[in-house]
This record gives C-alpha cells, structure tokens and sequence, in this order.
C-alpha cells in the first residue's frame, strides 16, 4: 500500500507544504470524485439503456426496482455537481497561489483542459435521463452554437446528430460520456500529476526562514484520508437527503417555462438576456478562455511567491475588485433589465451593433478606467494587476450564474428565489 502512495507522492514533503490550507485538499478531492464517478457510473451502465423510449424507463426501474438504485443514481449526480465546483476552486486556488507561473505554465493548460472535460462530462451525462428538464437544457445550450460565425449551424447538427435532440443526439452523448470523455479525462490527470511532480510538488513560499522535511507517509496520507472520508460522508448526505432531479419523460412538442440551461451553463445563457447572442454565445466566453489560458506566458518582473494573492497589495486590491465586479455586474444587469435597451435606443444600427459592440464596448471603457485607478492606488505589479483583473472576471461570471439559477422565473423574467 505504501508503494502504491510513493507513486502519487514523493517519499519526503515539506511540512510547510501539507499545510491545509496550503491547497485544503482540492486537487485529492477531484481526484476522488473521478473515483467515484467511475464506480458509480459503471454501476448505472449495468441498467441503463441509452434509447429514448427506454432511456427515462430505466432510470424509474432503478429508482423504484433496484436495490439501492436511487442511493447510487444520487451519488452520481452529486459526486458530478462537486467535481464540477471543487475542480473550478482547484483552478482558483492554483491561480491565487501563482502556480500558474514558470515551470508551470503546461500544467495550467492541461488543468483548462481538465475542467473543460470535467464540464462536458457532465454536461452529456445531463441528457441521459431523457426527462424534460435534461431534453430542454441540452435543446436550449446546443443552441448557442449556432452563433458561432460560418460553422455555427453544421457544428450545431453535428453534435446532436441533426436539427433537434434525437436518438442519435442520446446515443451519442451515451458514448461520450461513459467511454470517451473518462479516457480522456484519465490520460490528462495522469499527465497532470506528473507535472506537479516534476515542478516540485505544491507551490510554497520561497521566504519560509524554516524548512522541515517530513515523511508523506504518515503525515500527508492521514490528512489526505481524513478529506476523504469527510467529503465522501458530504456526499452520502446530500445523496440520502436529496434525490438527483427526475422530472416527466421528454417531450419535444411541450417545452419548460423557463426553460434552463445546466447550471454551469447559467452564466452564458444570462449573458444571452443583455447581449447580442454573437457576442454572448462566442464572442465574450471565447476572449475569457483565451485571456485565461495566456495568463501563464505574459512576462512578469517577479516571480510567484508562492503565497495566498502573491502579497498584502494582492489581497488588498483582489478583495476590492472582488466588491467593484459585484456592484458592477448587479447594476448593469438591473439597467439592462429595466432601464436601458439599446437596441430599442439605436434602432437603426444592426443587433449585433446596437445590443453587442457597443455595450461591451461600454463595459470594457469601464474595467479599463477600474484597472488604471487599482495599479495607480495599490501601485500594483503586474502579477497583482492580473491577479486583480482576474478576479473581476471570475466573481462576474459567479454573479451571473448565480443571477440565472436562482432569480430568473418564468419567461425567464428577474424574480426572487422564493417566487420560482
């Protein structure tokens, strides 16, 4: 058993690099809710049956019929819903610690990666059901594709396997989800774990004045079992207490109102509500992945440090942007809501003028006024004006989503959460 550790860890760490709340076991924990969703899953396969008229049938039979059917089936979704945040905090914790820098810089990529897979596993597994909620979530988050400039419809036909969700639509996401996208995901972490190895393990501080070597085992394998088994018991109590949602068999001819894409789409399908669907649907999500993924390789006077925020100015400007994104976001989505409609106020322009070049424009003058006054005040490196910039980005696409699960009601109209 110990062998089998020494290969997932060196043989010594630094004390100061098991610390909790060095990492708080976010990358252990991914790693076992893939465990997880393997076991699970391959559990469901056995009756499972990836037809649309069999598909919600089996599903009931193994709620109802089998033993333990509903435990497993919760497991799964819920292990799923926590994969999807704790790898997302796994990025935010690299990216705050500078683990993003220099050696690093692939294994920030190859974490993208990991996400983007980790988000369309779950994403095809959310069509399996075949109920109507799974149905008009895939229905309604395929249809951004179709903004994408020249290949946006063919790329839409081709993912679902024609012009609405089908058969071929289920049995392809089947495929996808249960063979294709586990070895992809399978091959990347073990390239993802041997990058960290071959960096040195965790980022640390460089200024520690003590450095104590102790042995990982037992020290680091007793906490890494402890997360364990306390996430495992968080999952076995949301999966007890609440069922993974079954609502009736779908039909295409009777859709949902409102009709919802999968919550870690929300953000997107908000965007949609205030901008042209070019710049919502491609535009504005393909700029944030190429910003986020080039981060690693600008050039930055000072290497990371290793610590939370990478300093005191750091933290100090990160909170500060954290609260400016928030009001900004929450009065731009009110004003758009209720105030101001530019594409009724410029009605001669094109949609794509009026209601997308133009208020991106406006909000991009405003960041960019935000970003001179942060460097200015806190006089920033550029590791902090990143870090700060960042932050802005993540806690609006957080707001978003949070504004498109829990206040958008019917005719996908602004309401609070107790009115849904």
């Amino acid at each position: 058993m110990t062998n089998i550790f020494l290969h997932l860890h060196p043989a010594n760490v630094r004390e100061d690099a098991i610390a909790f709340n060095r990492t708080f076991g976010l990358g252990g924990m991914a790693a076992l809710l893939i465990v997880i969703q393997f076991l699970t899953g391959i559990m469901l396969r056995f009756y499972y049956e990836p037809f649309p008229g069999l598909a919600y049938d089996s599903i009931v039979l193994l709620q109802n019929n089998v033993l333990f059917g509903k435990l497993i089936r919760n497991i799964h979704h819920w292990s799923g819903v926590f994969l999807v945040i704790i790898t997302f905090l796994h990025l935010l914790r690299t990216f705050f610690t500078g683990a993003y820098q220099s050696p690093r810089q692939v294994n920030w990529i190859i974490g993208l990666l990991l996400f983007a897979l980790v988000i369309f596993s779950n994403f095809t597994g959310y069509l399996l059901p075949w109920d109507q909620l799974a149905y008009w979530a895939i229905t309604v988050s395929t249809s951004i594709l179709q903004y994408i400039p020249l290949v946006g419809n063919s790329l839409r036909e081709f993912v679902i396997a024609g012009t609405e969700v089908n058969a071929d639509t289920l049995l392809i996401f089947y495929n996808l989800h249960s063979a294709v996208l586990p070895i992809l995901i399978l091959l990347l972490m073990a390239y993802h774990f041997w990058l960290v190895r071959k960096a040195g393990g965790v980022i640390v501080p460089n200024d520690a004045e003590e450095i104590n070597i102790v042995p990982s085992y037992p020290n680091l394998v007793y906490k890494e079992g402890v997360v364990a088994l306390v996430l495992i018991a968080l999952i076995l109590v949301f999966a007890v207490f609440a069922n993974a949602p079954l609502l009736e068999v779908a039909n295409p001819n009777y859709s949902l109102n409102p009709t919802k894409a999968p919550w870690y789409f929300a953000g997107i399908q908000e965007l949609l509500m205030h901008f042209h669907p070019f710049f919502a649907g491609f535009f504005i999500p393909l700029c944030a992945i190429v910003l986020i993924s080039i981060v690693p390789f600008l050039k930055y006077r000072e290497p990371a440090t290793g610590k939370w925020f990478h300093s005191e100015k750091g933290k100090s400007s990160s909170k500060l942007s954290a609260v400016f994104a928030v009001i900004l976001i929450l009065s731009l989505v009110l004003l758009s809501e209720y105030v101001v409609n530019f594409e009724l106020l410029l009605s001669a322009l094109p949609a794509s003028i009026s209601n997308g070049l133009i208020p991106l424009a406006i909000f991009i003058s405003i960041i960019y006024i935000y970003y001179i006054f942060i460097v200015r005040k806190y006089k920033l490196s550029r590791t902090e004006a990143v870090q700060a910039m960042f932050v802005i980005l993540i806690s609006s696409l957080i707001i978003l989503t949070l504004i498109g699960i829990f206040f958008r009601g019917v005719d996908m109209e602004l309401t609070f959460p107790w009115n849904l």
